[in-house]
């Protein structure tokens, strides 16, 4: 549970403002946390007690600005609270911190290394992703887990998250017609959950696979049936009635 020295009176999150009006100029900032969330929507679709908030205002004190990552996720939060949803995220009212933080460094490098990794470590965040599209001779992917008030980083692609029940990594793959390196969530094996897309075209390849199964069977049944007939032609052309089963 979130826990910080805040003044008496505290604004809801309809009275403050919900974003920074800081403009994206990195499309990537869009598509990567976008891709996140819809595969945890399809993973956990029967589940109420999470949250995906993406270019989101973070607040931790309501007279401290806010800070706005590009994706994070919380845990054991109300999925939806009224048909409104979530203008930003007050942490007092919400009473738990993100688990995890997403940001994509744009053409513009806004702290991910400096003053907004401080910031989370301040608040607690436990798993905070750096994703650079525009590095090519270091990982692109950094990983940090929050130890002993510090994030260290983490080596492995993925890297499991228990507290989570997922991993997180990235890999080459085709998604919104573009083929390049995506962030993605796998499983404890390393394997890659499909997005909504790969799944619907699986489902779509396995219902017409069984519809031709179906066919071929319609086909071979109809092939028994002829062929009886003709034997139970031939028999009364010999004068011997056919038994029925």
């Amino acid at each position: 549970m979130y826990q910080y020295e805040l003044p008496r009176y505290l604004p809801t999150a309809d009275e403050l403002p919900c974003s920074d009006d800081t403009p994206v100029d990195n499309e990537l900032q869009e598509l990567i946390p976008s891709l996140l969330k819809s595969i945890l929507r399809m993973l956990w679709e029967e589940r109420m007690d999470w949250f995906f908030g993406i270019d989101m205002a973070i607040y931790s004190d309501p007279e401290r600005p806010p800070i706005v990552p590009d994706g994070f996720l919380s845990l054991n939060v109300e999925r939806v609270f009224d048909e409104n949803l979530r203008l930003s995220y007050t942490l007092w009212e919400e009473e738990v911190t993100p688990i995890l933080v997403l940001e994509v460094v744009s053409t513009k490098p806004g702290g991910e290394y400096t003053t907004k990794l401080q910031e989370y470590a301040r608040l607690g965040v436990l798993y905070y992703i750096i994703y650079n599209p525009k590095r090519r001779r270091k990982a692109r992917l950094e990983i940090y887990q929050l130890q002993n008030g510090s994030y260290q980083l983490q080596t492995a692609n993925p890297l499991w998250m228990p507290e989570i029940g997922l991993g997180i990594g990235c890999e080459p793959a085709n998604y919104d017609g573009l083929t390049r390196e995506w962030l993605y969530w796998y499983d404890e094996n390393d394997r890659r959950y499909p997005t909504p897309y790969e799944r619907a075209k699986t489902e779509s390849q396995r219902a017409e696979l069984e519809s031709q199964r179906a066919e071929l069977e319609s086909q071979r049944a109809n092939l028994e049936s002829q062929r009886a007939d003709r034997l139970a032609a031939q028999l009364r052309a010999l004068g011997i009635e056919p038994e029925v089963s």
